[in-house]
């Protein structure tokens, strides 16, 4: 049996008002971009669903793709048949015994939008599950809780017919909520905070600090293969690879040891911001996660927050260690991230950082130093590559032309 079409259903979309019809039409284009290279699709949305018509594709192929959708709460692969009842039973006949195995039960649920067709609601759940159950040996009946639900919905144009119900990634669709920059590292965090945002609807471009030679291409790579898993759920993602070893060497010169990681970040933090101000994003967002490390205390937050105005999203500020790894299995960027290959988070470490850092201090610490020249040097030479849905990824642009 071939699907011609797939039912898409709204989650938390169908809460909204006046503007559901903006999340809808970014829904819309956020499938149309995840199957592009299915010409024959075509994507129509009302208030209530979705449908994408499939024409001559193959749907098997494309439920995996619609599982990666924020936006989408679940989803049916559809058959449209003529309004005739042997048509019917035959096209409900083939749904039902692609998902039967010995021992399961069934039921018919019809619904009869069309009022002129010729038989009533429980005459076509008598006439489809009758011819079911005479050409399916071994399947029984329950009206409660069937194992295989056929729905059967008559309308003007064609019945409908569908017996699969796929869990899709809820949330909001990706872009409907702005735009955000990730500080990705190499590690388990922050992949999954830009997880947790994009689920909200927020697109996000991600920010890395590369510090050759105290890290290496295997690193860098590291982080191009995290951005290709991110991809995935938006289609695609921005990455912009700051080179960062000069500032971070000056830092190690010229600031205390135990004052040194809380320089380093709020430099990253400046770096990013400015990345954020030339791609008009509204937020940053970070793997911060309450306590977990001397750099993610309330103390520590406050004196590297002090750099910037801008709001810093933290999905994973509540969050332990073992929830947040959790997440990371199932987006698949858990085994990428415990490769072991260094960044810049990790070298220079110094022994026993500050956990109270003052602001005050660091701020006298950095005065004798111009990092902002340091800063501006960094934005420039900032390398920027497009990642395309988990594809290869390509270089885009540099911010040599936006300076």
């Amino acid at each position: 049996m071939k699907y011609n079409r797939i039912l898409v259903r709204y989650g938390e979309i169908s809460t909204k008002g006046r503007n559901r019809k903006k999340f809808t039409s970014k829904l819309r284009e956020n499938i149309i971009q995840a199957l592009k290279d299915y010409p024959g699709v075509s994507v129509s949305a009302s208030r209530d669903r979705l449908h994408i018509l499939l024409g001559e594709e193959n749907g098997d192929e494309i439920i995996p793709r619609l599982q990666k959708i924020f936006g989408i709460q679940s989803f049916s692969p559809v058959v449209k048949v003529e309004r005739d009842i042997e048509e019917i039973c035959k096209a409900g006949a083939a749904l039902v015994h692609k998902s039967f195995e010995p021992g399961k039960t069934f039921k018919v649920s019809a619904r009869r939008a069309d009022k002129h067709f010729p038989l009533e609601t429980n005459e076509i759940n008598y006439e489809v599950g009758s011819y079911i159950l005479r050409n399916t040996e071994g399947l029984t009946v329950d009206v409660k809780n069937p194992d295989i639900n056929l729905n059967v919905e008559v309308r003007k144009e064609g019945v409908y017919l569908s017996s699969e119900i796929y869990p899709g990634s809820t949330g909001m669709p990706v872009g409907a909520s702005g735009k955000a920059m990730l500080m990705l590292s190499g590690g388990i965090d922050s992949p999954v905070a830009g997880y947790l945002t994009m689920k909200r609807g927020v697109e996000i471009e991600a920010v890395h600090f590369h510090s050759p030679p105290f890290t290496s291409e295997r690193a860098k790579q590291k982080v191009i293969d995290l951005s290709k898993k991110l991809s995935a759920f938006s289609g695609s993602i921005k990455l912009h690879i700051v080179p960062f070893t000069k500032i971070q060497q000056t830092i190690h010169d010229q600031v205390p040891e135990n004052y040194t990681m809380t320089s380093t970040r709020r430099m990253m933090l400046k770096i990013a911001d400015k990345i954020r101000e030339q791609h008009e994003g509204l937020a940053l967002v970070t793997g911060e996660s309450l306590g977990q490390v001397a750099s993610q205390t309330l103390e520590s937050m406050q004196a590297i927050n002090d750099v910037t105005n801008t709001p810093i999203l933290r999905p994973l500020v509540a969050m332990d260690k073992l929830e947040i790894i959790d997440i990371a299995q199932k987006i698949d960027t858990h085994d990428i991230s415990i490769l072991p290959y260094e960044d810049c988070c990790t070298i220079f470490t110094p022994p026993a950082p500050k956990t109270r850092p003052k602001k005050e201090k660091v701020q006298y610490y950095e005065s004798f130093v111009d990092f902002e020249q340091l800063i501006l040097e960094s934005v420039k030479e900032t390398e920027t590559i497009t990642i395309h849905g988990g594809a290869d990824s390509s270089i885009e642009e540099s911010f040599d032309d936006l300076l």
